[in-house]
């Protein structure tokens, strides 16, 4: 059976990924004569009350085309990568169903990945994933301190059932590296040791690339024209009501960490500002090393019109 193309907008962040994404909405809608929605791929452009950091699409842009998964939830609730595939391929289901074309951007990693494979090369040597792996170790650890390893295997025969009754001896390590996969991916691994997740459709996929030194310098200026909208203000906000990076994940993220830690009086404004640029820029180099991994991919100018 033929299954339908949905094309994705993939590339670092300060890339022009909106900008692209709206005029290829555009284009699309006028030739095809179809209704296009915009379905997201950004991990924490999800979450409501950080729209300046996390640079969401502005109000006018949002108004132009229907945005899926921006803007959508609480910053205490929970959502990863598994979810988000899930929830999409729902959803590009039910758009096709109503005639209409969807459109995905964004510039998650793991939520692409998620969206058009459905799984993740968990023995790959990603370095990006496997900081995320480490990171939520460390948290399971924790867990596991607090509350005992029975809630551990109370967690993994609810998450992941079929690795569970495979195991023949329960071992630590094991159960927390099954949890682990599934925290950080929302997919157990055994789903993802054994590829069952069925694709709804022919991922068309699309990076903008363009020279380090320019996408270094739109990061740059991007971040100070992001202070002067308000983004400082806006976790001072979140601060304020008892919000914070280092107990919310929908926080920890670059922008807001360095902000709360201004806040929190660690370090200056003028270091708070060159701490976001460089990190903003490290994160753009781990995800163009993420989406070269990728044969898939079209890298195609920051100016081209599709």
């Amino acid at each position: 059976m033929h299954k339908p193309e949905v094309i994705v907008i993939t590339g670092p962040t300060a890339s022009g990924k909106t900008a692209l994404a709206l005029k290829t909405a555009h284009n699309i809608q006028k030739k095809s004569g179809r209704t296009v929605e915009i379905i997201s791929a950004d991990s924490r452009q999800v979450y409501k009350h950080i729209s300046i950091t996390t640079a969401q699409p502005t109000h006018e842009e949002l108004s132009l085309f229907k945005h899926h998964f921006v803007n959508t939830l609480e910053l205490d609730e929970d959502f990863n990568a598994g979810e988000f595939g899930s929830g999409a391929r729902v959803l590009i289901s039910k758009l096709f169903d109503e005639g209409k074309i969807p459109l995905v951007v964004g510039g998650s990693g793991l939520y692409v990945n998620s969206l058009v494979y459905g799984f993740f090369e968990i023995g790959s040597d990603d370095k990006y994933l496997e900081e995320k792996f480490k990171e939520k170790r460390n948290e399971i650890y924790k867990i596991k301190d607090e509350q005992g390893f029975e809630y551990l295997l109370d967690e993994l025969k609810k998450h992941d059932p079929d690795t569970f009754n495979k195991m023949r001896e329960i071992k630590e390590r094991r159960v927390i590296r099954a949890l682990e996969v599934f925290y950080v991916t929302g997919i157990p691994i055994s789903v993802h040791q054994s590829h069952k997740i069925e694709i709804n459709f022919e991922p068309d996929m699309y990076c903008l690339q363009m020279e380090r030194a320019q996408l270094y310098d739109n990061i740059n200026k991007r971040t100070d024209i992001m202070i002067s909208r308000g983004m400082i203000e806006e976790i001072e906000l979140l601060k304020n009501k008892g919000y914070h990076y280092k107990t919310y994940n929908s926080l920890n993220t670059v922008g807001a960490r360095e902000i709360f830690d201004y806040l929190d009086g660690i370090i200056t404004k003028e270091r708070m500002t060159e701490l976001i640029k460089q990190n903003t820029r490290r994160f753009a180099k781990r995800q163009l090393t993420w989406f070269r991994r990728d044969e898939n991919i079209k890298w195609i100018d920051k100016d081209s019109i599709m």
